[in-house]
């Protein structure tokens, strides 16, 4: 095969990269988002035509800041316009819903908004837009 992205490996500060989630997008698909959301409950929403295109092998772009207030990003998701809702399920069951019109639309490289208030402990593990 070929090669998609480059990962930087895990150091002695940093936990390395892994992919979280792809799409494929067309020229007709640059009109849409990117919706992304952190473990710790933040979200966001990125017009796509903030990103530049890449070549294979590259090492990407940067899509959010991650820090210890946010978590790592957990799901990621090409928003169309007819999606209507997202849900967020946590790690010790929590789940909500959430109109995905309510999410703030924000520049590429910043945190997010909160979305989902998580008790102690608890991660995000999984979202799906309806």
């Amino acid at each position: 095969g070929i090669r998609g992205i480059r990962l930087k490996k895990p150091t002695v500060h940093t936990q390395g990269d892994e992919v979280i989630g792809m799409e494929v997008i067309d020229e007709k698909s640059m009109q849409n988002q990117l919706l992304v959301v952190s473990e710790l409950g933040f979200g966001k929403k990125t017009d796509l035509k903030e990103y530049r295109l890449q070549g294979r092998g590259g090492s990407g772009i940067k899509t959010a800041k991650v820090n210890s207030k946010t978590g790592n990003l957990v799901g990621s998701q090409i928003l169309t316009g007819q999606e209507e809702d997202l849900i967020v399920i946590s790690q010790k069951g929590q789940v909500i819903r959430i109109k995905v019109s309510s999410i703030s639309k924000l520049s590429r490289a910043t945190q997010g908004v909160r979305i989902m208030r998580l008790d102690s402990g608890d991660r995000v593990a999984s979202t799906a837009c309806v």
